[in-house]
């Protein structure tokens, strides 16, 4: 198919701000879709990518990820999808057929990236740009693998369903499917941006009897009281001896660290119990390190583990939160702190630096 203009936000430099420009996409070609954007998250680590925090991308390139939206193309040997069709991205698709896919571990596969170091259009002077983490949801338009679309049922409204994508998918499946938690279990959620608050939101549908929101900003906190956290503290240096006093001096059964750093990934540690289970989400430099001494590791008899992507398979798990959120289980619109033009990209990026908010959408058309 020919190609076609569109506005996006492009990143050329490693730490620069983002600049709104036209560009031209291709597409899409055979086994693709050309999606109409309506919103899109402005996830962490879509500011983790552009500062360079995370390996960076080929450069230029239009980032974001967490995005929903209208089917306005279909590629050759594209089925499933008709024009018209609602849909929110799955940023890394599973290829199905790789040893980790395999071996039901199809977060962790091997192609799921395989788009993003293919360019995808070009700038008004011709140069290449690519897609970041293969979808470049900051545009008004996007071409994206069949795999990386999920079918939407017309009753979920595209703003709060964007989250759906990267968010709420890595939050709740972070503390349903990576920690495993069960009823009655104590949970630790330490750092409350949308994967954070979505965490909470998942202790609480597993039945958690009690769950600490750990965060600086006291907006957060009292969001995080509304979405199921029982007990609610600010960040401080004596905060595993405070967790342990409200645990009967054991600790939590399960601490989720939603941050990537690593004084608050021991921060974590330090607070589960013996036998627990810290599960980290957030994703921090390789220059940043944690120091576990040798006596501790079999003392304690933690389990240190990481999360990707919630460790869910999303057209297996999405529509189960589809049911959650109908049934007024998952609450999705109180994720939504701030709604922002495209062109206001980087004033999202600065308030994600300043911790400010839950999550910032931007919204391509308010009515």
């Amino acid at each position: 198919m020919s190609a076609f203009a569109v506005r996006a936000a492009v990143l050329r430099e490693p730490g620069g701000a983002l600049s709104v420009e036209e560009i031209r996409l291709h597409g899409p070609g055979p086994g693709q879709v050309r999606v109409r954007l309506a919103a899109v998250g402005v996830c962490h680590s879509d500011l983790s990518l552009a500062d360079g925090t995370l390996r960076p991308p080929r450069l230029p390139v239009v980032l974001g990820h967490e995005g929903a939206g209208t089917v306005a193309g279909l590629g050759e040997g594209v089925t499933g999808l008709a024009v018209g069709d609602r849909v929110v991205f799955n940023w890394a698709p599973a290829c199905r057929a790789c040893w980790f896919c395999r071996h039901g571990e199809p977060y962790l596969c091997e192609h799921a990236m395989d788009g993003a170091d293919r360019p995808y259009g070009v700038l008004a002077d011709g140069a290449a740009v690519h897609p970041g983490l293969s979808t470049a949801a900051f545009a008004t338009e996007t071409v994206v693998a069949r795999a990386g679309c999920i079918r939407l049922p017309v009753d979920i409204p595209l703003a709060q369903a964007a989250l759906l994508g990267c968010a709420v998918l890595t939050g709740v499946g972070a503390a349903l499917n990576a920690a495993s938690v069960r009823p009655g279990q104590s949970v630790l959620v330490i750092g409350l941006g949308g994967v954070g608050l979505s965490a909470v939101q998942g202790a609480r549908l597993a039945g958690a009897g009690m769950i600490i929101a750990v965060d600086p900003e006291p907006a957060k906190l009292e969001l995080a009281g509304r979405l199921g956290a029982t007990d609610t503290l600010e960040p401080s240096t004596d905060l595993a001896k405070r967790v342990r006093a409200r645990t009967g001096g054991r600790g939590v059964d399960h601490a989720i660290e939603c941050v990537g750093r690593g004084a608050t990934i021991r921060m974590a540690w330090s607070a589960t119990r013996r036998g627990g289970r810290t599960t980290v989400v957030g994703l921090g430099p390789a220059t940043d390190t944690v120091t576990f001494n040798a006596l501790e590791i079999a003392h304690f008899a933690r389990t240190l583990a990481g999360c990707m992507y919630g460790n869910t398979d999303p057209e297996v798990d999405l529509p189960l939160l589809l049911d959650h959120y109908r049934a007024g289980r998952l609450d999705l619109d109180a994720l939504v702190t701030n709604q922002i033009p495209l062109d206001s990209i980087n004033t999202a990026f600065e308030r994600l630096r300043a911790g400010r908010g839950a999550r910032t959408v931007v919204v391509f058309d308010p009515s």
